[in-house]
């Protein structure tokens, strides 16, 4: 069937055909689109029209794709269209919604690897639709040939929203007034189906021309086309919208994530690399046709490289120890490099150290050691089982930067409050150092070659410095810090009646210095005897001196009443506030305490001591008790040493 659509049609029968073509379209799911091309061939002249024979080629997951997708696929919509040079708009000039597929063809896997165990399942359709289309003659800016499918599979990776994005496969044809009679190039191969992580990849993705003409390859752009709301509409004229690639690590010319890195040979259309990520990817390749030293014409080819992983009898494996990119080890502490292999699946080994210019940095041992004759960076290559088909060979670099040696001091008062200075002594012997990383052992770090810090508590603290230079030699240096565990105390404040004395007990330090000296025997000692012979408040500050020079102070208050009481709360609120927390007794001119007991509503002790500083913090089985009133009962001696008794109550409030 031939089709001619004049240049006067009425644009309402277009629109017509767009709403019915429209309303054929479905929620079929369209992940069974795995790519696709469009060429075409010159086939002469007719009255006043050029005769092309254009050919849409898809190619259908036939495992995973939905089957009612897959027969949605047929018919194809084909639209051609011309760019208006007075307008500068495009065109309706061809078009056909009733091309049915020609051929259906099951790919074959062509895929044999004696050393893979488990080569996955694949299925894929390639669908040829082909029609005769008449394309006027006078035209100088050519026409576009444009097909358009809607969605993309959803798990593609490297795309933006690739579920919410259709495809467009188009042809670009030549005026005849530019390039007579041209035909494009057509691709060779089908697109691979199995695509091993980790495993070289070789695909021959090269065109023929029929004219002769020049091609070269690269990595391109793909293209947008319909919509979730409309998957498979009239095919809409150019400029079409590239894709979105996931940035980094993705983009049209870096389309999947490979170590060698993945390319295309620009002369002979090869593609090769190591896929090193499991996942689909898409992949689009422009084949450009030149003509005496210009490019005259590009056909694009889309399709998705699906990489899975393949389990390999033999497994060639150096592991790396390294940050830095596909390297083994930076070796900085020498020049003797201890190989570790990973492999699995081997009998045998060799192993070339990379050493330029010999033929003796080599070895036949599992793990070897190899000495190397100076600094440099060197590429390291294990081939397993060398001697078999079932071989495999890595390759990774190791950088030898003998001498590099972290190390630091550290100096200042050892005390709480006081800083501590800490001083870089890495040494190297290729500089500069170029990053130091402090870990204080109290949680603190800085990235500064020489730092102060200082500790809010005494302790032992595991200081660590990492220091590198700039070839990436890293080392690390563990030392401890002691800070003084100082708390200089001057004791609890006391009540007593006057006449009497008061021993005081200091601690945390070897010098001391009361002031005032009031009443004190000795004010530099730790433990005077104070003497009050009358009445009055006393306030002490006792100024403490260590051992490792760390100062401070503390107060203590000293209450002198003319006879002794006891005082009991009538009520204690026992909610963490630090206010009114704890039932005690408050005891003045009191020898000792015989007991202090606490009973509940039933008659049960929830608390005892003998402890006359100790209190009740309402507790009861180590659970809060319940509001209300309770009983205590204390027995002492007083300060003649006789015993007394007394009992009372007390209410809980929360």
């Amino acid at each position: 069937m031939q089709v001619l659509l004049q240049y006067n049609m009425k644009k309402s029968f277009v629109h017509i055909l767009i709403l019915l073509f429209s309303l054929l379209a479905t929620n079929a799911m369209a992940s069974h689109i795995v790519g696709g091309e469009v060429t075409y061939k010159y086939l002469g002249v007719s009255d006043t029209n050029n005769r092309y024979e254009i050919t849409l080629v898809i190619y259908e997951d036939c495992k995973n794709g939905q089957p009612d997708a897959i027969e949605m696929d047929n018919p194809a919509f084909l639209a051609a269209y011309t760019l208006d040079t007075n307008t500068r708009r495009y065109r309706l000039v061809g078009f056909d919604t009733s091309i049915f597929f020609s051929e259906e063809i099951g790919v074959p896997v062509n895929f044999s690897n004696a050393c893979v165990t488990n080569i996955p399942s694949v299925c894929l359709l390639r669908k040829t639709f082909k029609r005769i289309f008449l394309l006027p003659i006078r035209s100088s800016s050519g026409y576009d040939v444009v097909y358009q499918r809607c969605c993309r599979n959803a798990a593609t990776m490297n795309i933006q929203n690739p579920g919410d994005q259709g495809a467009t496969y188009y042809c670009h044809i030549p005026p005849t007034s530019v390039v007579a009679s041209n035909n494009s190039a057509k691709f060779t191969n089908y697109p691979p189906q199995i695509i091993c992580r980790n495993n070289p990849l070789v695909y021959d993705n090269s065109a023929t021309d029929p004219d002769g003409d020049s091609l070269s390859y690269e990595f391109c752009t793909a293209d947008e086309g319909a919509s979730p709301g409309n998957i498979k509409p009239f095919p809409a004229p150019p400029p079409f919208t590239p894709v979105s690639y996931i940035s980094p690590p993705y983009s049209y010319d870096h389309p999947l994530t490979a170590y060698p890195i993945l390319q295309i040979n620009p002369v002979t259309g090869v593609i090769t690399g190591t896929p090193n990520r499991l996942g689909r990817f898409l992949v689009t390749v422009c084949c450009h046709e030149w003509r005496q030293g210009v490019m005259i014409n590009t056909v694009k080819r889309e399709f998705q490289f699906v990489v899975t992983d393949c389990t390999k009898v033999v497994f060639a494996c150096i592991p790396q120890l390294s940050t830095d990119v596909n390297t083994y080890i930076v070796q900085c502490d020498g020049f003797n490099v201890h190989f570790q292999n990973c492999s699995s699946g081997g009998t045998s080994y060799h192993w070339d150290f990379g050493v330029p210019g010999t033929n003796d940095d080599t070895s036949n041992l599992q793990e070897p050691t190899f000495t190397y004759p100076d600094t440099g960076i060197y590429v390291v290559k294990l081939v397993v089982n060398p001697s078999t088909n079932c071989r495999d060979s890595i390759t990774r670099f190791v950088k030898v930067f003998p001498y590099f040696k972290s190390a630091f001091t550290d100096s200042g008062v050892y005390c709480p409050g006081k800083p501590i200075y800490f001083k870089d002594k890495s040494s190297a012997s290729i500089k500069p150092i170029t990053s130091w990383s402090w870990n204080f052992g109290d949680g603190e770090a800085s990235n500064r070659q020489d730092t102060a810090h200082i500790y809010a508590a005494g302790g032992t603290y595991n200081v660590m410095l990492i220091s590198q230079n700039i070839k990436n030699c890293v080392d690390t240096t563990v030392k401890q810090v002691v800070i003084e565990n100082y708390k200089p105390f001057a004791g609890h404040d006391t009540t007593i009646v006057k006449g009497e004395s008061v021993q005081f007990n200091a601690v945390g330090g070897y010098a001391y210095l009361w002031v005032p000296g009031t009443n004190l025997n000795d004010s530099t000692i730790y433990n005077p005897r104070g003497f009050y012979p009358d009445t009055g408040i006393f306030d002490y500050s006792i100024h403490v001196t260590s051992q490792f020079g760390c100062d401070g102070y503390d107060t203590i208050r000293v209450w002198v009443v003319n006879q002794a009481a006891f005082y009991m709360p009538s009520a204690f609120t026992p909610n963490g506030d630090g206010r009114n927390d704890i039932f005690r007794p408050i005891a003045i001119g009191y020898r000792s305490l015989k007991y202090f007991r606490v009973y509940n509503r039933f008659g049960e002790e929830v608390y005892y001591s003998t402890n006359i500083s100790d209190g009740w913090d309402g507790t009861y089985k180590h659970m809060q008790a319940e509001m209300g009133v309770y009983f205590w009962q204390i027995a002492f001696v007083d300060r003649f040493g006789k015993d007394g008794f007394m009992k009372g109550d007390v209410t809980l409030v929360k």
